[in-house]
């Protein structure tokens, strides 16, 4: 019942899950990082979300230019086609500032030093694809622009979740803030009471919310009552037809 996070876990760490007894506890090993807050400069922020796609162009703090994109990452198999439409939302961004310093990309999914270890955008990449094409997609396609434009430009990558609580600990003025995102799916992050993302796996989607019997089962986890089925668009697609609201099923929607 269990082989989800088995799997899960595997893909994370990149070796075979096993558990092993312990005489002692391991030493904890922690890897705060003190990403974001930085206004000045050409900057761009992209957010990969499994409807539609967002991206920003940012001169000292003010954007210059917003662009959102409809598009079917969940349901797409080709790697191809996702990465060009990160490619294109990155150059549509830099074409509205004179230069580029840095790339911040908002992400669903686990990322280990920017790389894509477990993503719920990428479900229908085949796994040899998604380990050639897809762990470094992100800093693929920052390299395609910067080999365009001349120059490095850096990236960090990180999930939904970190962004969220970093932009609520900036909001708020305050450390110690925990952040969830409710999109596509659910994402949550934490940053500590220095301001520092802690690369921890602040994986929530999957925790139980709902003991019903008859909760809706996520499609991913097999796990029932879970809360990606409830703090995201799933929900909202649950209840409408509930409260009198009928979807035109002509729209985007996640399962299309």
């Amino acid at each position: 019942s269990r082989a989800f996070d088995q799997d899960f876990m595997a893909g994370v760490y990149e070796r075979p899950f096993e558990v092993v007894s312990c005489a002692e506890l391991p030493a904890e090993k922690s890897n705060p990082q003190a990403i974001g807050r930085h206004l000045d400069g050409c900057r761009i922020g992209f957010d990969a979300g499994g409807s539609d796609r967002k991206v920003s162009a940012v001169i000292d703090g003010k954007s210059v230019f917003s662009e959102e994109v409809v598009w079917f990452p969940k349901t797409t198999a080709d790697p191809d086609y996702h990465f060009q439409g990160i490619v294109d939302a990155f150059k549509s961004a830099a074409a509205h500032m004179p230069h580029v310093d840095a790339i911040g990309v908002s992400s669903a999914g686990i990322y280990i030093e920017n790389r894509a270890m477990v993503a719920s955008l990428f479900l229908k990449v085949p796994k040899d694809e998604f380990d050639k094409k897809v762990k470094n997609i992100y800093t693929r396609a920052a390299e395609q622009l910067s080999s365009q434009l001349g120059y490095h430009i850096p990236v960090v990558v990180a999930n939904d979740g970190d962004v969220t609580a970093l932009a609520g600990a900036m909001g708020l003025e305050c450390g110690c803030v925990m952040g969830m995102a409710m999109g596509t799916s659910e994402a949550v992050g934490y940053v500590d009471r220095d301001g520092n993302v802690l690369g921890w796996l602040n994986e929530l989607a999957f925790a139980p919310v709902d003991l019903n019997e008859e909760a809706m089962v996520d499609e991913w986890s097999t796990d029932r009552g879970v809360g990606c089925k409830y703090f995201s668009q799933d929900a909202v697609i649950k209840l409408a037809p509930r409260a009198g609201i009928q979807l035109d099923e002509s729209l985007t929607r996640r399962r299309s």
